[in-house]
Formats: C-alpha cells, structure tokens, sequence
C-alpha cells in the first residue's frame, strides 16, 4: 500500500487538475511518521532520478532536520550522490529558521556556518514569511526543471513546525498554491496528528487527494482494560504498527488500505493485514483442543450422503410414492424388489398409508370437520 502511494506521487496529475498531495500523520502512540516520510521520499528521489516520474526534480522543504541528514539519507538509500544537483534542492528552513545566526554574522558575534552540499542547499532566513517561501520553493523548482511544461515535486517534512511560526490559514494558503501550480506535480508533507485542534487536522485532510495515518498495534488504555499481562503489545509499538491510507479517485470514490509495518536499523518494511492475519491464525491453531480438519474417512463419507433433490442431476426417472400399490407395480419381478431394496438398503424410508383409497391423494376435506367445535 504505501508502494501504490508512491506511484501515486510518481505518475503525479493530469492536464488542468491539482497536484496529486499526500497528508502524513502520526502521534505521540506512534512517532513513526519520520520515517515513513523518508520512506516514500527516497522511493520518490528514485523514480524522479532514474527518470521513471512525471516530475523532473524535487524541493524539499526541511524544518525538523538539517540538509546533511538528507544527504546522508540518500547515500544510505544507494541513490548516487553525484547526480542530485541535477534533480534535488533543499530550502533550509532548519538551520536558521527567524534568521538571528544571520545577524549574529554579521555583529561577529559567530563564525560562517559551513554548509554541506552547497550546490543543492538554499538557505531561507524567515520562514514567517510564507509568501517569499512559497516564491523560493517556485523559483527552485523552475531552476530544476526550467519553464514550460515540466513539473517537480515538493515535499515539506513538517508542517507542524511550520504552525510554530505562523497561522493555518497561511500554511493552507501556501499548500493550496503549490496545489494549483501548473508546473507541480505532486507536494506531500509531515503533520503531527495529536498536537493540533480538530479543526486544523480536518484542514489538512481537506487539501489532501491521499491522507496516511501511522497508528500504533495497541494502546495502553485498551490493552490495561483487556489483561496487564499483555502489556508486551505496548512495547511492540516501538518496533511496529499500522499504516492506514485513504485514496481519493478521480470518480469521487476513496479507496481505503491498512498495511502493518516494522523498524528494523532506521528501515521499515511493510507487510499486508491479510498475510498477518493468516500467520496469526496458524499460530493458534495448535491451541484449540479440537480438530479443525476433516480426515480422509469423513471427507469420503460426506461424499456419500445423498442431498434432496439430487436425482434431479442424474438420468434416473423421477418416482413419487403416494402410499398405494397399482396393479402394475403388483406384476414386477421379486427380483426388481430385491434389486431396489439393495440400492435402498442404506437410505432412510418413510411408509405412509391413506386412510382410504377412496380418498383423492389431493383431496379439499378438512380433517377437523368430525369435531364438535
């Protein structure tokens, strides 16, 4: 699922639509949206490197963690460090956010910072500033990509640091802006789910064709209730959990996916419910004290049994007992009544006997006429 994501942001929108946008959210239960956020950041910088996307470059807007964590992100991923000048630019929206280390420079107060990767990295001294910021994202997309109709991605790895700054309506002004750029083709950010109101995490959902939500395996409120010896469900959280997707198609449907995922070494793999689902049920099978199977002998004897109506399926007429005897029926051979009870000897029988053989087999008397009601 968080593949189809990727392809998702991969193929990017169509002639005259809105940027394909992605909404990430985790909390404080499940603190995993980092790196998920890495995750589908390194699948997309393959796909636009490689020249599998729509998009030509990415811009990544960086407010939790410094250019150099991106670069050696990359290199960790093996995608060639040599080559992202010609498809990568980070704003630096981390290193100097309100820009004091810049005035601190200039009273010689501080040395010059010395910046990695000079070539991608572009410093943005006033992040409060979202007009200038959405302008600086724009003019190094078209760096990137040059004018025309080729198209660059965006990704902002926390908007709710972005909040910290300034208010929603900005940043929403800024995410719906980049939306409707014709020259942008996808933009997918990080959102702290629990550390906002209602009314912003609806607003972010809102501008969003896609919205992952990263949720732990179990909570403490639940798991306490349930039984404190499984307590060890608690501590899987920080190894494991749920990734949960909701895709908006162009028909207006929404497609809904759930995926489990787990951290090993700063990687995460994710696996489907369905293939969880089926390991758990194996592994309770030898717990329950019966048997679940049919044997050999039991498969064999339900064959057997003879279902109403089944005759229908076979050559053989069709013969309805009405309980008596006609004068044919009186002339066949012993040796065809051997024969039938043989064939019948293993199936049920029901004998019934009319009252009178005067009586029609379909006869309209009421039985309860002989009592005196």
């Amino acid at each position: 699922m968080a593949d189809a994501i990727c392809r998702v942001l991969r193929d990017g929108a169509l002639e005259g639509e809105h940027a394909t946008s992605l909404t990430i959210n985790d909390s404080v239960d499940s603190p995993f949206g980092p790196i998920v956020f890495d995750y589908i950041f390194t699948q997309l910088s393959s796909f636009i490197s490689s020249g599998k996307s729509q998009s030509r470059g990415i811009v990544l807007v960086a407010f939790s963690r410094s250019p150099s964590f991106t670069v050696e992100l990359l290199k960790s991923r093996g995608i060639d460090i040599a080559t992202t000048h010609e498809w990568l630019r980070i704003l630096d929206c981390y290193t100097d956010p309100l820009g004091w280390k810049e005035r601190l420079k200039e009273r010689g107060a501080i040395k010059t910072p010395s910046t990695e990767a000079s070539l991608i990295v572009n410093l943005c001294k006033d992040v409060r500033n979202l007009d200038g910021l959405f302008s600086l994202i724009i003019a190094l997309g078209k760096g990137l990509v040059g004018e025309g109709k080729s198209r660059f991605s965006v990704a902002i790895d926390s908007v709710s640091e972005m909040l910290r700054h300034t208010s929603l309506s900005s940043v929403a002004s800024l995410l719906s802006n980049a939306r409707s750029h014709a020259q942008i083709s996808s933009v997918f950010w990080l959102h702290h789910f629990d550390l906002h109101d209602m009314k912003t995490n609806a607003a972010f959902e809102y501008m969003s064709s896609m919205v992952a939500n990263v949720k732990p395996l179990a909570t403490a409120t639940n798991v306490l209730r349930e039984n404190s010896e499984n307590l060890s469900l608690l501590e899987q959280n920080y190894k494991r959990g749920q990734f949960h997707a909701s895709l908006k198609r162009r028909n207006g449907r929404v497609r809904i996916m759930c995926e489990e995922f787990s951290i090993g070494q700063s990687l995460v793999k994710f696996t489907s419910m369905s293939a969880r689902k089926n390991e758990t049920a194996q592994s309770l099978v030898p717990k329950v004290q019966f048997n679940l199977q049919l044997s050999d002998k039991e498969r064999s004897d339900r064959a057997k049994v003879v279902l109403p109506f089944e005759h229908q399926e076979t050559e053989k007429s069709v013969q309805i007992y009405d309980g008596r005897k006609s004068e044919t029926e009186g002339k066949y051979d012993s040796s065809t009544e051997k024969l039938q009870k043989q064939e019948d000897s293993r199936r049920g029988e029901i004998i019934y006997f009319r009252d009178s053989d005067d009586e029609m087999p379909d006869s309209d008397e009421d039985p309860d006429d002989d009592l005196d009601i």
